[in-house]
Formats: structure tokens, sequence, C-alpha cells
């Protein structure tokens, strides 16, 4: 274990630490020749600056509703493909498709071929049911956040489907044949028996989603540029370093995300535990 100790150490534990002390600096690159150590501004900044806290606002807000969408239509996906059909694994292969693409490339695929307002899908589509006078919205530009939302669910869905498809082909049959034979009905079996058995996947898919969706950075990079009040904290973390070059700030938005996701992984970490060991029992 030592040597993957050492490696995980050096790439990510050191600059992680580097990351901490220059959140406490006040380091700009356009004044370079004004640099001190031991303040906490940079953190006061974070949390007293208008367009910090509307990112804050906007991180959360998506995190939270892309999460909710994923992982209601991941476990509607997951009841259906819990069933056996013809065809049932090519299925699969392709729900999971979403999930493997680049996600660059899942942006720019739904902000020219479907959301685009001239030539994409939606607006053809709308043209082809309802004839000319049909609308032609311009989702980008009206509703930036639920086209960055709408990608989000569509990548992420497969990933909460697959961990509770897991969970329901784990359940324990005899279970139900009891349940049937009582005369429990699919509303009460569903209720009573699959829910609670699949809690503990519905929290992991959850708490793992959360994760990488809180630190979601090409999308909103790649379909707006952070413009329209779209900016999540990653993004201000890309314009705090690279645009304006003050890495003080930058540093302390990225520590303040880390502790985020470290506290969100910790009940991700508990709750995988949790089903470890129950399937150990």
């Amino acid at each position: 274990m030592l040597p993957a100790l050492i490696f995980v150490i050096l790439v990510t534990q050191i600059p992680f630490a580097i990351t901490i002390v220059i959140s406490f600096m006040k380091w700009n690159a356009a004044y370079p020749d004004d640099i001190s150590f031991g303040t906490l501004r940079n953190y006061i900044t974070v949390f007293t600056d208008a367009d910090l806290l509307r990112a804050v606002f906007v991180t959360v807000g998506l995190t939270v509703s892309v999460v909710l969408v994923s992982a209601v239509l991941g476990l509607a996906i997951a009841l259906l493909l819990d069933r056996r059909f013809i065809g049932r694994g090519f299925v699969r292969t392709l729900m999971i498709t979403p999930f493997l693409i680049v996600p660059v490339a899942a942006a720019l695929l739904f902000k020219h071929a479907i959301f685009n307002p001239s030539y994409g899908l939606v607006n053809g589509l709308l043209t082809t049911v309802f004839g000319e006078a049909a609308p032609q919205p311009d989702l980008m530009s009206t509703y930036p956040l639920l086209g960055i939302g709408i990608v989000l669910v569509w990548q992420w869905t497969p990933f909460m489907m697959l961990i509770m498809l897991a969970g329901l082909q784990s359940r324990p049959m005899d279970v139900y044949e009891a349940a049937l034979v009582d005369g429990a009905g699919p509303g009460q079996t569903f209720r009573f028996i699959t829910l609670p058995h699949l809690r503990r996947y519905i929290e992991l898919a959850a708490l793992l989603g959360t994760i990488y969706i809180v630190q979601n950075f090409d999308t909103v990079f790649t379909m707006t540029s952070g413009g329209l009040g779209t900016a999540n904290l990653p993004y201000v973390i890309y314009q705090e370093f690279f645009v304006a070059q003050d890495y003080g700030v930058a540093s302390a938005v990225g520590v303040i995300v880390v502790i985020a996701s470290l506290i969100i992984a910790t009940f991700a970490l508990r709750t995988a535990s949790t089903l470890l060991k129950e399937e150990n029992s």
C-alpha cells in the first residue's frame, strides 16, 4: 500500500495543502509587488461578493434539481429494465450510452443540434407538428439553466439507473413470494418491500451524483461560458484564476468546493459501507 499512498499524497494532498496556503494570501497577478499572507479577506469575499454568492446558489440549485430528477428517472427506468423482455441486454446498453459520452461533446450536441432556435431538433419537431405557426423558443437564451439541467439529467440518469438496478437485482425474492401469497398487490409490494430495500442504493446514487455534479464545469463552460446567470462555483474558480488572475480568491473558492465535496463523500462512503455490511450479513 505504501507506494500507492505516497503517489496519492504527492498528486492530491500536497497540491491541496498548497491551495489552502494560497487561499490565505493576497495574491493577484496584476499586482505582483503587493503579495501578503495571513488574511481572511479571500473567504470574506467569497461569502459577501454578490457574484460569488449567486454562483453558490446556482451550484446548489442546479445540483439538487439534477440529482432529484435523475434519481426519479433512474428509479423508473431501473424498474422497467428489471422486467424480462426480448432485447433487454441491448436496451440496457443503449441506456448506459449517455453516461459514457464526453461531457463537452454532450453539451455541444444539445446546444447546436437540439436547442438551436434555427435548426435544432426541438424547434424542428414543433414546426413539423404545429406547422409554420409553431412557437420557436430559444431555450439557451431564455432559460439557460434549464438547458444545462436537461443535459446533466440526460447524462447522469444512467448512472442512477445502474446503481438502482443493481439494488433491484439483489432483493430477496422469497419475501415477494410471501407477500404475493398474503394477497399484496404491486403497489403494496413496491411501497413496503422494494422502496425500503432500495433506500440505501438511492442514497448512494444521490450522494455520488452530488459529488460529481457539484464539480461540473464542462457543461456550463461549453453551453453558456458562465453567462446569463449560469456561473457555478467551478466556473468561478476558472474565471478568478485564469481571467481575473486572483489566485487567492480562486483558491478560497476551490477549498470551499473541496470541503463540501468531502462532507458529501463522507456520507457516501458511510452509505456504501452500510450496503456492504448488509450484503455480508
